[in-house]
């Protein structure tokens, strides 16, 4: 509701220039503004109204916890039951007849293809293909149980594997038996650090690492990943790094021991998994394809072998038979320099993994809640650890196979489960003849995909900056190894957050013609402004870190004359600046002492703050610290119209005080001028308030006063 009054801030402001009769005789214009209600600072609500001091609102009621506590007070006894097995969501649900044949075929095509991809991560990873095999069977299981999305495929990876292998081979051999242990101690403290993670759901902290950093960071990895295979192509060994420059001195010092068969295999294997993966994506009725290329490649690499018995190509060897048996992991005295490579792959599978999944979660019509997916994986880590399984986490590549396949519900899971399971107990002896390049081959074609070149094209014509920040991830990962890489990457990606937030932007706001709408001078060329009166929006919280650079660029708007069309009457300097703090969603102890002193800096040049639109929070905060009365509460407004005519009048008494004070007798407007021009005045302002974009006073009224109210008759 609008009421109409006399601004009582007309005698508020001193100007001692202006002391003379006439300023104290002029007439004051009414001016038709919405009131701003002002919070008591003793009291307020928790629902964002305010509420008087003897309010019977607890301490809950303000408290970050009280929306938490709230839901645990409404959760029946199957809430609870489903949010620590997740499992029964889809349990309860389950329709036989329509989901159990696609969850059949989506769980056998992925354990088709996650039991060679098994072996080669394993491979990747330093350790035997046994390994492989294990880690892709027990975390299956225990993930279908406390994970929440049905759709992800868990197991192997090449980009944890690289991770175990880069920090392992700094302090064990890969033949020593402690190399192995190491590795499932790594799963162990891995799953451990999810599982906190997910029930402190802290999986908001890893927000703060950009998609250049991630896209960078995969890239060289993927990279890195390709090389370590060269030796199986090219027969010979190469040093273990995730450098590229040991690596590439390494195959190009060992050119004399190159082998032609296994790099002719290889490649061939390589060109006939990239033929059926490009198949399986772009037709749909031969996607079965690209699931169908890592067993393929078995399949041939087995074949040829038990043929032709090559003697330069090196195969698998004997591979243990039966499932794993149970075990605690052991060599705790190695924890301490296993942590960063277990905070490192829990941030891969942060934002691998439950990234993956929200977005299967969203195609698939249902929720999912990201810290419950961290605690599942958490969970299956540290029971696939005590069965002799390496870190685990989710795979984009056999989760878009599962998807595709039409998979359902987490039964799928279960039946890759037995399939793997069925692997170990039956198929192991067959294992034996896979060429180590087949195996090299299918991960080499697993990371081609995730050497995104074209995210750097993108960036490059997007955003300079994210394409900086991409070059460097990249850069750093390839040259200085896999944990610089990332430091560096997420160092600057924070720089750039901090930078700014510490930066923020800030608006000189003018109003569009015919309207009360007020914009970005930069963005609206048409809007104008008016002389004495300077309009700032800030757009971003007001806190310590960007106080002195906000009031620098305040500073500099008094005396920097922008070059929008200016109107209302001519005064010589700026007499109000009117922040619009309607975008600001905080502000700290360090701003208010800092807009306290910017205020007492401005009082001393006869410059009076309005506030327009502070939003509930920032208000109270004003109102407790003493700013509003400091201010004045009649400084605060609603609408950035409504300060503009409040200032606007002022800066208009101001002038005219100013003729008044020594008027020229041919100065003087007769009573015929003096009332014509007044019916114009009112006219306009009717016009504008109106909303009408073309007013009179375009043609013949007086610009000056047009955002002035119309005087009640």
């Amino acid at each position: 509701m609008e009421i109409t009054y006399a601004s009582p801030s007309a005698g508020d402001l001193t100007y001692p220039s202006f002391t003379s009769s006439g300023a104290s005789s002029m007439p004051t214009r009414p001016v038709k503004i919405i009131p701003l209600q002002h919070p008591d600072a003793t009291s307020y609500g928790s629902s964002g109204g305010f509420v008087s001091s003897s309010s019977s609102s607890s301490f809950w009621s303000n408290s970050l916890f009280s929306g938490w506590w709230g839901k645990i007070k409404g959760m029946t006894f199957m809430d609870w039951i489903e949010m620590f097995l997740p499992c029964c969501r889809w349990i309860r649900t389950y329709r036989w007849r329509e989901y159990f044949q696609v969850d059949l075929m989506a769980g056998t095509t992925v354990g088709i293809m996650l039991v060679p991809q098994a072996m080669s991560y394993a491979k990747l990873a330093g350790l035997e293909p046994i390994y492989g095999l294990y880690s892709g069977f027990v975390p299956i299981f225990i993930y279908a149980i406390f994970g929440s999305s049905r759709q992800l495929a868990i197991g192997p990876v090449a980009l944890v594997s690289l991770l175990v292998s880069n920090v392992l081979s700094a302090i064990a051999d890969s033949s020593d038996a402690l190399y192995t242990e190491l590795a499932i101690l790594l799963a162990l403290m891995v799953g451990i650090l999810e599982c906190i993670m997910g029930l402190l759901r802290l999986g908001w902290l890893i927000r703060f690492i950009s998609h250049s950093v991630i896209s960078g960071f995969t890239t060289a990895s993927a990279i890195v990943i390709a090389l370590s295979q060269a030796k199986y192509f090219l027969g010979y060994e190469i040093d273990r790094s995730s450098e590229i420059v040991p690596i590439i001195k390494s195959i190009i010092s060992g050119a004399d021991e190159f082998s032609w068969p296994p790099f002719v295999m290889g490649s061939i294997i390589l060109a006939i998994l990239q033929t059926m993966k490009h198949l399986g994506k772009s037709r749909k009725h031969l996607r079965f394809l690209r699931a169908m290329g890592p067993l393929t490649a078995v399949v041939l690499g087995t074949t040829f072998i038990k043929i032709y018995h090559p003697s330069s190509i090196t195969l698998v060897g004997d591979i243990p038979q039966g499932l794993p048996s149970f075990s605690i992991p052991t060599s705790f005295q190695y924890v301490k320099s296993l942590i960063p490579t277990a905070f490192l792959i829990t941030g891969v599978a942060i934002l691998e993994s439950v990234g993956i999944a929200k977005a299967l979660a969203a195609k698939n019509g249902y929720e999912l809640d990201s810290n419950q997916e961290l605690f599942g994986l958490g969970v299956s880590n540290i029971f696939g650890s005590f069965f002799s399984s390496y870190p685990t986490t989710g795979s984009f590549s056999r989760s878009a196979v599962n998807h595709e396949s039409g998979a359902k519900t987490g039964l799928s899971g279960i039946i890759t489960g037995i399939i793997m399971g069925c692997a170990l107990l039956f198929l192991t002896p067959l294992f034996e003849y896979i060429p180590q390049c087949a195996l090299a081959a299918i991960v080499v074609s697993a990371v081609i995909s995730l050497v995104d070149y074209e995210e750097a094209i993108f960036l490059w014509g997007v955003d300079k900056k994210d394409f900086l920040l991409w070059t460097v991830t990249t850069t750093t990962t390839l040259f200085l190894g896999i944990e610089i890489g990332v430091l560096v990457g997420v160092g600057v990606s924070l720089a750039f957050v901090i930078h700014e937030s510490a930066n923020p932007h800030i608006a000189v706001l003018g109003r569009l013609p015919g309207t009360t709408v007020y914009r970005n001078i930069q963005q609206y060329p048409e809007a104008y402004t008016y002389n004495g009166i300077v309009i700032v929006r800030i757009d971003a919280p007001i806190y310590f870190a960007n106080i002195s650079y906000i009031k620098d660029r305040l500073r500099e708007y008094e005396v920097v004359v922008d070059k929008s069309t200016r109107r209302g009457p001519e005064v010589e300097r700026i007499y109000f600046v009117i922040l619009e703090m309607a975008p600001v969603t905080y502000i700290d102890s360090s701003a208010v002492q800092a807009l306290k002193d910017l205020h007492h800096e401005y009082k001393s040049r006869d410059i009076q703050i309005a506030i327009s639109n502070p939003n509930r929070e920032v208000l109270l905060t004003l109102s407790k610290s003493g700013v509003v009365e400091l201010i004045g509460k009649e400084w605060y407004f609603v609408r950035v119209h409504d300060a503009v005519q409040v200032c606007l009048q002022h800066v208009q008494s101001i002038k005219e005080a100013s003729k008044a004070s020594d008027p020229s007798p041919e100065e003087k407007p007769s009573f015929f001028q003096r009332l014509l021009k007044q019916r114009g005045e009112d006219s306009l302002v009717a016009e504008l308030e109106s909303g009408n974009n073309t007013p009179s006073d375009l043609i013949h009224g007086d610009p000056h006063l047009e955002p002035l109210l119309f005087r009640n008759s």
